[in-house]
């Protein structure tokens, strides 16, 4: 085990006594939400897990959130107290229909899904904006979780929320993809089969939001002292606001009050989420922040009931609609002792499977890389003959942003076989830059590249590239506020170069930017060299 000093987050253990491990049991050195005083801060993930949902089952919290086509997806978060976070497992090992995902397909795959607890078993609505309505069950939270089910077919039907009546029947509320079905900022409500495996209906248009709620969408349904609730978002990602609607009759009509906004907080578009309690009687909100390069981070609010209305957020003028918080006292669950977690980041790649916060762009191949003893050993593989530039590449294994500031550093050893065979650092978005080193006839070369425009099929720059003696090579990207990022290169692991020019970080196609490794050839061949990752480090901005 290498030495590589950081906080050692305790286990925890589910409703079910099966042990509950992050990825790396170690506190991230970027975030860390728990104060440690009995308060937290803003935002509770600071990274990419969008469109989030929750549920709690006795003492355990479980949330959710988008992956879009980006494997493992559909990631499991666990938490004791809603403000300390574990990245447990994803659903997802490769999405169907595999083989149109296993090329790129930005933007696709799966949109913002939603969890709920029935008759003793686990429930994940996921939509995927190209073929339907998906759901995946399981008995344990851990798993196995059964092949997705098909509940509605069809293009556009996005952002389902499954709700069982008192009465045992079940329904399912969703909204529609503008860019697929040619419609959008409104609510349907179909009803299922008791086992919520098939829609018997083509559903009930339950709020039109196109006059006052543009782009409403993400409906949550509840039901609560004889109303059921649809909590959803209206007024576009990084700019909208938090509904509740209302109705004593499951397809309305439905009222309709605006329940948070951004206020005078910094928090933009702070919407669309899930409320939970706590066994003490409390009441709490999960919702996104959109941070454009650093993806949808996840805040968490305050919440109380007035008047069978949510009043989410402080509600500082009494109006009945509240605005975020940056700062406040922790929930009370009880008289739990609750040790600080965060979602991994760094990996000394010690374990035989990949840490759970990596992620690659398509549906892998099993022999891309081959993790540890304390190694990731990263063979390289064919660039598309179809791709200009990396933006269509499958094979970036890559990671969130952990922070609004941070420091990546990876160490590796290359061992190509052929020219042009080429491993490296890469930020990677709309724009993308990386460092890397590559084979050429005369020897290996570092090399700095850049690319603006990726998504709209630009070609890269080759901004600086230099011989290079030795195999082992330390590479880094320091990030900043607004994420600037910033390359250097070591040999000895002590002193860095900067290399290149600076990169802004920009999000991708409905993701925040990510940071990870890759190695890739253009030469297709019977074999491939590869490159040794020796760790991947995240740290402070000191």
């Amino acid at each position: 085990m290498k030495l590589f000093r950081l906080a050692i987050a305790g286990l925890t253990t589910c409703l079910f006594n099966t042990s509950i491990v992050s990825a790396q049991n170690t506190l991230s050195q970027a975030w860390v939400a728990d104060n440690g005083n009995g308060t937290y801060k803003n935002p509770v993930v600071n990274a990419d897990y969008s469109d989030p949902d929750a549920i709690r089952v006795g003492d355990d919290y479980y949330m959710i959130s988008s992956s879009f086509t980006h494997m493992p997806g559909l990631p499991i978060l666990h938490s004791k107290d809603l403000v300390n976070w574990s990245l447990i497992g994803h659903v997802l090992k490769r999405q169907a229909p595999y083989e149109h995902f296993s090329k790129v397909q930005h933007g696709g795959g799966v949109w913002a899904p939603s969890i709920r607890y029935h008759n003793n078993e686990f429930y994940i609505y996921s939509p995927d904006p190209d073929f339907g309505i998906y759901v995946i069950k399981a008995k344990n939270i851990l798993g196995p979780w059964s092949d997705p089910i098909l509940v509605a077919p069809g293009k556009g039907l996005i952002d389902p929320c499954p709700l069982w009546d008192d009465n045992g029947k079940a329904y399912l509320a969703h909204a529609y993809a503008g860019s697929r079905a040619g419609i959008k900022s409104v609510l349907t409500v179909r009803e299922m089969t008791p086992d919520g495996t098939k829609t018997l209906d083509e559903g009930v248009l339950v709020f039109d939001g196109h006059d006052a709620d543009p782009t409403l969408e993400g409906p949550k349904f509840y039901k609560r002292n004889g109303y059921y609730y649809i909590l959803a978002p209206a007024g576009g990602v990084s700019t909208g606001w938090q509904l509740a609607l209302r109705s004593k009759n499951v397809y309305g009509p439905y009222e309709r009050k605006v329940v948070m906004d951004q206020g005078k907080s910094p928090v933009n578009g702070p919407h669309q989420g899930a409320w939970v309690d706590t066994k003490t009687g409390e009441h709490w909100f999960l919702h996104f922040q959109d941070k454009e390069a650093y993806g949808r981070v996840v805040h968490l609010q305050p919440m109380k009931w007035v008047n069978d209305w949510p009043v989410i957020g402080i509600d500082k003028d009494g109006d009945g609609k509240g605005e975020p918080v940056m700062e406040y006292k922790k929930p009370n669950v009880g008289a739990q002792k609750i040790t600080r977690a965060t979602p991994p980041d760094s990996d000394e790649f010690d374990a035989n499977k990949l840490g759970l916060q990596w992620q690659w762009q398509a549906n892998p191949q099993p022999f891309w890389a081959f993790p540890g003893g304390g190694k990731l050993r990263l063979f390289s593989y064919p660039v598309p003959d179809s791709v200009k530039n990396y933006w269509d590449v499958p094979n970036l294994l890559m990671q969130k942003f952990p922070a609004d500031e941070f420091v990546a550093t990876t160490k590796l050893n290359f061992k190509p076989r052929l020219d042009n065979e080429r491993a490296g650092l890469i930020v990677f978005g709309a724009d993308y830059a990386y460092v890397s080193v590559v084979k050429k006839k005369e020897g290996n070369y570092l090399s700095f590249s850049i690319c603006n425009n990726a998504d709209k099929g630009k070609n890269e720059t080759v901004q600086d590239s230099r011989k290079l003696e030795n195999a082992d090579i330390y590479f880094r990207v320091t990030v900043s506020n607004g994420g600037v990022c910033e390359f250097s290169y070591s040999t000895d692991g002590t002193k860095f170069e900067k290399i290149g020019e600076k990169l802004t970080a920009k999000p991708g196609r409905w993701v925040g930017a990510k940071v990870g490794l890759f190695c890739t050839r253009t030469t297709k061949t019977n074999d491939a060299g590869f490159a040794d990752v020796d760790w991947f480090r995240i740290s402070s901005v000191k």
